[in-house]
């Protein structure tokens, strides 16, 4: 129940957040749109901040999911690099891991301090594809070269299509073959430039 009732309130801080903003919504809103009472949200939040930095985590939690595909040697490097990039498409296409994006940008440029402090909370955590992208290399796969900026460079070009239109000007998703050609075109030049 506690679980449930934590997971109502980050829900309907999200829909508030993304709907009036972080300044404008306020710990009574939430509540009433978690149909829980102030006293429950602040048990589990104790300031909207660390609501917020909650927001952020989860973001940062989904985008981790991605450490689960691991290099693996010996198998050709295109075909883990399509299934890493298919598994980030469908990230990119989540409705929930939107809105939070969402929620996320706009803090940010709002208030850059706020998110700033929060995002260094989180900037020890290494993203799963400079993982990828460092043992492909150590492997000689891939040339030598600055990890964060190759996992940067290859995850550019899908959110270039099928992040930053959708988040910033509500483009619908990228449909099956369109997302298809995207990864593919997406791998084949990332490994064109920096395949070994």
């Amino acid at each position: 129940m506690t679980d449930r009732k934590r997971a109502a309130i980050v829900e309907a801080a999200l829909r508030e957040f993304r709907a009036n903003g972080f300044e404008a919504t306020s710990m009574d809103r939430i509540a009433a749109a978690a149909c829980v009472s102030k006293r429950t949200v602040y048990n589990h939040f104790p300031s909207k901040d660390e609501l917020f930095e909650q927001i952020l985590i989860e973001l940062w939690n989904c985008s981790a999911a991605l450490n689960a595909i691991v290099y693996q040697p010996g198998r050709p490097l295109r075909e883990q690099l399509l299934e890493l990039m298919q598994q980030k498409m469908l990230l990119l296409r989540d409705p929930y891991f939107l809105d939070m994006a969402r929620v996320a940008i706009a803090e940010a440029i709002h208030a850059p301090q706020r998110a700033l402090d929060m995002v260094a909370k989180l900037g020890s955590k290494e993203e799963g594809v400079s993982i990828f992208v460092r043992a492909a290399q150590a492997d000689g796969k891939l040339k030598p070269g600055d990890t964060q900026f190759m996992a940067m460079m290859l995850q550019g070009l899908l959110k270039s299509f099928a992040f930053w239109p959708q988040v910033a000007m509500g483009q619908p998703p990228l449909d099956d073959s369109q997302q298809a050609a995207l990864v593919t075109t997406a791998v084949d030049m990332f490994l064109g430039y920096f395949g070994a």
